[in-house]
């Protein structure tokens, strides 16, 4: 087998063993396969290991995913999150199953803006898992809503998986390109959870909401009405890159080809994060010890993902140097397989890894070689990318070590191990055959 390919194999082989076996944390399984992965260039290890750290630290996509994850701490810290769902809460609490219908759009509103499925779990079902079980909904059940419902962190855009996926595609496809067409994408992820949802209240007889639970429509949008405005923040940069205005912008203003220069990475959780600070105004810290303690409380969140990025990048960089690429074009030459077959493989592929691994470390074992399997059999750039990333989706539903299963479970008082096949037969293989249909261009996405 080529020495990139084995190399590969050896870096997926070490995280899944240091952080399932041993049960590590996932930054120290991602530098022990970082090391490992430089071994495979023999005398040439320690330059390939320094290279690659030092193209890890001028990557682009380490700096975004930070920003990326201040930016969920922010919201949730000023409870804009909290407001939002109240309105949710306002508007589909009278329907039967309501809190199950608001956890959907919930996790989908702050899925979209922390790309987190353990945190969206939390974040939302802290709210309507406990609510569910109160009004009809067995625990087994509702954890397995809430741990299904989890996984749209990474289906919906901006997420750190979508940066790692942008930047293994390279100048393949845009970044406005995938924003369009992860979108898309994430509305029928979304569409199929809601049926789930109508099929559970309807199979398990769950009734209406008790009246004194809920808040009027026009009380929660007085007191929440300004936490909307922090997805401003993300249309705002879309609408001036992407779409009619953006070309009228280009073609008809002196900003020119200036306009394609804006960076949704850099400019989206910049803004969101300014339109965060002026609608939780109320709740942010009045002296600079406050001050102090809030940013003491993202440093945390800051070291996982900084290292697990940091190392996650520098380890493709020296696939990369490798010979990656080359590799996997030797092999795919060799191999028979057309692209219908190709694409159900990779995702068996990614799907299989993002059970033990996050949907970010699953992307950054095998994102770049699922990539380019898809595109040298002749898929679309476009749909290579939000396929895989659909596929990488499932990490939420997927047992047994998924982090959302055991979130959902907590808050609503099952036992982990019930909600295994259930979330495999309606959340898991519905999800796979998404990824697989917009693979084979049937189900069309946005962006191409």
């Amino acid at each position: 087998m080529p020495i990139a390919l084995l190399a590969l194999a050896a870096f997926i082989a070490v995280i899944i063993v240091w952080n399932v076996v041993f049960k590590r944390n996932m930054g120290e399984a991602m530098l022990l396969g970082l090391v490992t992965t430089a071994l495979f260039a023999g005398a040439q290890a320690p330059a390939y290991l320094l290279g690659g750290l030092a193209d890890a630290l001028t990557h682009d996509v380490l700096y975004a995913a930070l920003a990326f994850v201040f930016m969920a701490y922010l919201i949730d810290v000023t409870g804009l999150i909290q407001r939002i769902l109240a309105i949710l809460n306002s508007v589909f609490g009278r329907i039967r199953g309501g809190p199950a219908f608001i956890d959907t759009a919930g996790s989908a509103v702050f899925g979209s803006l922390s790309g987190s499925n353990s945190a969206n779990t939390a974040s939302s079902g802290s709210f309507t898992g406990p609510w569910m079980v109160r009004t009809g909904w067995t625990p087994t059940r509702a954890a397995t809503v809430l741990a299904g419902n989890g996984g749209m962190g990474a289906a919906l855009p901006p997420s750190a998986s979508m940066v790692i996926m942008i930047g293994f595609a390279g100048g393949m496809v845009t970044t406005g390109q995938v924003y369009l067409g992860l979108l898309v994408a994430g509305l029928y992820q979304i569409l199929l959870r809601i049926g789930l949802v109508a099929y559970f209240v309807r199979r398990d007889g769950i009734p209406k909401v008790d009246e004194h639970d809920l808040v009027p429509l026009r009380t929660s949008l007085r007191q929440g009405a300004g936490a909307l405005s922090i997805f401003l923040g993300a249309l705002i940069p879309i609408v001036l890159t992407v779409g009619p205005l953006a070309d009228l912008l280009a073609e008809s203003t002196p900003l020119g080809d200036a306009m394609g220069d804006i960076s949704l990475l850099t400019w989206i959780p910049i803004l969101i994060i300014g339109f965060a600070l002026v609608a939780g105004r109320d709740r942010l810290p009045r002296s600079a010890r406050d001050w102090s303690r809030l940013l003491d409380g993202a440093l945390p969140k800051f070291a996982t993902i900084g290292a697990l990025l940091f190392f996650a990048i520098a380890a493709s960089e020296i696939l990369g140097r490798l010979g990656l690429a080359e590799d996997v074009n030797a092999v795919l030459e060799a191999l028979p397989v057309g692209s219908t077959l190709m694409v159900v493989v990779v995702g068996l592929v990614v799907t299989l890894v993002a059970g033990p691994l996050s949907s970010t470390a699953t992307l950054t074992a095998v994102g770049q070689i699922s990539f380019l399997a898809l595109v040298g059999v002749g898929v679309d750039p476009l749909l290579a990318v939000i396929a895989i990333l659909v596929f990488a989706s499932t990490e939420g539903a997927s047992p047994p070590a998924s982090g959302s299963i055991f979130v959902a479970a907590g808050l609503t008082g099952a036992r982990p191990e019930s909600t295994f096949l259930p979330l495999i037969v309606y959340y898991m293989i519905p999800i796979f055959l998404i990824g697989c249909l917009i693979g084979w261009g049937v189900l069309p996405v946005l962006g191409g």
